[in-house]
């Protein structure tokens, strides 16, 4: 009989878990505050996060509308009126049936005006319907023709054909302008009224647009100037919109060229246009479009009625240069050292093989040396070799484990080449530290130099040379030593400093006169403020005498004279001194032509100016150290850095990359723009030494075809060993007469990995040279 007094009761006990909601609702929330309010006292904040009023929110959008308005008056100004400056528009045909002449012709007839002849060139025209002057540039459909004229334009007319498609020539003209920048682009479209039937003329338009839209995704309309009314709203639009602007060109200040010439009374070559853009200086160089650097002598006001010479009347010098006029002098005067002191010699004890091919201990820092810490090296390697090691890697317990022992297995490469030569352990008569070494039987020389060329024909058929460029194989007959004697080892690529002592005698005549800019982005932002204020305002129409033009370049081949398109760039503070410079590349996608590679003479156009150049290519981002992997080649989807001797250039400048053909013509071959200026960064050139495993004993490998004799093993014994698959070790001793080794790794290593030795040396840039190619 059950006692009615007992009850049972669980002795694991627990609640369910409560359920939550990342989606709470608003009363559930508020339960779980409870009326608790987060206290904000003494609690920074920014305006955005504090609350407004509606009237508040009102008033601030009201003054940045108001703001805008301002700012776009003042921008609008210089357009202002008959005797405002022009609003620049560029015409580029992009099929071969497109003619500009006939497109500009529509245009002037749908404003009541007369036809005329417009060839290659400069051409002003007045419009009284809506007071403003348009200076149309018409260049040769070329593409250095059509981009200098494109960095002068506010506004763009692409003409494109409804009969017709983009021809190559159109589509690189596309490419290129895109990327260098530019304004206000109009689509006009020739020759619909040809196309039939006549129902599909809102499909090719259609069409057309959505063409353009690949390249320049904003445009949302095309004009055809076959109809009168979409001509007068195209031309409307370009005298009624102020342009968007390019960003590099407009802080600087410019100039379109609406005559060049030369005074022989001042015995000097003269520019004559409206100053674009900042304030123009006196005191800056300017680039000429096509003809180099020069200094400027003075600058005349024109008089608002005309820009010929022969109706001017000169009224004032509006700038005249300074005691503070740049000089054409490329040495700059921002060197870190002043000439003929001597450099301080950097750190050289951490990570950089010496001259005795040892390295010092980490602890040596700044001449003081802290007590070393004792540790007991591997079997084999003194105390210098043995700060290579980690410290988890020299640890030989697990050759001394006796269940290990038992179970050590050999596997040998390529039995099939009937190559044993080494014999037991049992056998050994020579002992290394407190384990026992193997005897080592030389193959014959002609042996071995057959079973070299049949491995090294092996591995050649299974590999390419653009999938491992930094391989590198010795001859047999070759000392590494001497063949890679400019060559160093490094403790930790991105960390271990460079000794740039070492790199004295090879580096260039000139590396020590080359402008050093220790802050880019300060120098930068001073030389750009600096260009805000003085000179001759945007919108003044002057004539600027230059000093030492040629007389030639100034007044040109008869048959040119009319069809030159030129004009001013001023350039920044310091932006004509040499220096070490940095550009960034993409291979463009369209390019199916060779391999490119460093060295390789390519044309580069950034901002105004171009230069033939053999730009080394090198890995991009920050390292401790500033030392970078220099490219042997360029390759596709990967953004790489190219480096030359060139000039300065303040700001992110768009480049353009080509490869000249054999017949003349440039072929895009990447794009990038203008990164800094860095005379302190080392582009390292790695050459990989690779050997092959013979024998694997657990983690002792014998490894062959690295070296090819004993010197060669004993000179490199110092440098960490890596492999392919991950493993990482260091030489214990040297086996034969012919090059093999014994190599101890952190692991045991796979029959099919590669043996590596990393080195490294350091290269320099060359120096370009200006292109006036055409």
């Amino acid at each position: 009989m059950v006692s009615n007094s007992h009850h049972h009761r669980s002795s694991t006990k627990s609640g369910h878990k409560p359920f939550k909601s990342r989606h709470a609702t608003k009363g559930q929330l508020a339960k779980q505050n409870k009326g608790k309010v987060e206290r904000t006292k003494g609690l920074r904040q920014s305006p955005a996060q504090t609350l407004k009023s509606k009237l508040d929110r009102r008033n601030q959008a009201r003054q940045k509308q108001l703001q805008k308005a301002i700012e776009r008056a003042k921008n609008d100004k210089i357009f202002d009126g008959r005797n405002g400056a022009p609003r620049i528009v560029a015409v580029v045909p992009l099929c071969a049936d497109t003619s500009a002449e006939v497109v500009l012709n529509h245009l002037n007839t749908a404003l009541d005006l007369e036809t005329q002849k417009y060839p290659n060139g400069v051409h002003t025209i007045g419009i009284d319907r809506f007071k403003q002057k348009i200076q149309y540039i018409i260049p040769e459909r070329k593409l250095l023709p059509v981009l200098d004229a494109c960095k002068f334009a506010d506004f763009i007319f692409f003409i494109v054909s409804a009969t017709q498609e983009v021809d190559e020539i159109g589509d690189a003209l596309l490419r290129a302008i895109e990327w260098q920048g530019v304004s206000t682009i109009f689509s006009l479209v020739q020759n619909l009224n040809a196309a039939e039937p006549a129902k599909r003329r809102p499909d090719v338009k259609k069409s057309l647009l959505s063409f353009i839209n690949h390249f320049f995704a904003e445009e949302d309309r095309i004009y055809a100037v076959d109809s009168a009314s979409e001509a007068l709203n195209a031309i409307r639009s370009v005298c009624t919109q102020h342009p968007k602007g390019i960003l590099w060109r407009d802080a600087r200040s410019y100039m379109l060229a609406s005559e060049l010439g030369w005074d022989s009374e001042e015995e000097k070559a003269y520019v004559m246009g409206t100053v674009r853009g900042k304030g123009f200086k006196a005191d800056r160089l300017v680039q000429l479009q096509g003809g180099g650097v020069y200094q400027v002598d003075k600058v005349v006001s024109l008089p608002n009625e005309s820009h010929r010479s022969d109706a001017m009347e000169v009224s004032e010098v509006v700038d005249a240069p300074s005691q503070d006029q740049d000089s054409l002098d490329q040495v700059s005067e921002e060197v870190n050292m002043e000439e003929g002191e001597a450099a301080p010699l950097p750190d050289t004890r951490r990570g950089v093989l010496l001259d005795d091919h040892h390295y010092f201990d980490d602890d040596e820092i700044d001449g003081v040396v802290s007590e070393p810490v004792r540790r007991k090296p591997p079997p084999g390697l003194s105390e210098s070799m043995a700060q290579w090691i980690v410290d988890s890697d020299t640890d030989d317990s697990d050759a001394e484990d006796t269940e290990e022992v038992e179970e050590l297995m050999e596997t040998e490469m390529e039995p099939e080449e009937n190559m044993e030569v080494e014999a037991d352990m049992d056998d050994a008569t020579t002992t290394f530290g407190t384990s026992k070494s193997e005897m080592f039987l030389d193959l014959s020389p002609e042996e071995e130099m057959k079973a070299i060329a049949e491995f090294r024909q092996r591995k050649k058929e299974a590999e390419d040379d653009l999938e491992f460029p930094d391989e590198f194989e010795l001859r047999p007959e070759e000392k590494a030593r001497e063949r890679l004697h400019r060559y160093r080892g490094l403790k930790d690529f991105r960390t271990s400093p460079w000794e740039t002592s070492e790199d004295v005698p090879f580096q260039p005549k000139q590396w020590d006169a080359l402008t050093r800019i220790d802050n880019y982005k300060a120098t930068k932002l001073r030389a750009q403020r600096e260009a805000l204020v003085g000179g001759a305002a945007a919108g003044t129409k002057v004539k600027v005498y230059l000093r030492d033009v040629p007389k030639e370049l100034a007044i040109g081949p008869v048959d040119e004279y009319n069809s030159r398109i030129t004009g001013l760039f001023s350039l920044l503070r310091h932006e004509h001194k040499k220096a070490v410079v940095n550009y960034s590349i993409t291979l463009s996608n369209d390019y199916d032509g060779p391999p490119i590679k460093s060295k390789d003479p390519l044309i580069l156009q950034c901002g105004s100016r171009r230069w033939q150049v053999r730009p080394l290519f090198s890995q991009g981002g920050a390292t401790k150290n500033n030392v970078h992997k220099y490219e042997q080649f360029l390759q596709p989807g990967r953004t790489c850095v190219a480096t030359v001797v060139g000039e300065l250039v303040f700001g992110n400048v768009p480049v353009l990359w080509w490869r000249q053909n054999p017949n003349g013509t440039l072929e895009l071959v990447g794009t990038g723009s203008f990164l800094n200026t860095d005379h302190e960064r080392v582009i390292a050139k790695r050459r990989i030494l690779t050997g092959h495993p013979y024998k694997i004993h657990k983690k002792l490998v014998t490894v062959r075809y690295m070296f090819f004799n004993v010197d060669d093993v004993n000179w490199f014994k110092a440098l960490p060993l890596h492999t392919k698959r991950g493993r990482s070790g260091f030489i214990k001793e040297s086996l034969g007469t012919h090059g093999y080794f014994k190599a101890t790794f952190d692991g045991k290593l796979n029959p099919d990995d590669t043996v590596c030795v990393y080195l490294y040396k350091r290269v320099f840039p060359s120096e370009a040279e200006e292109w006036h190619g055409r």
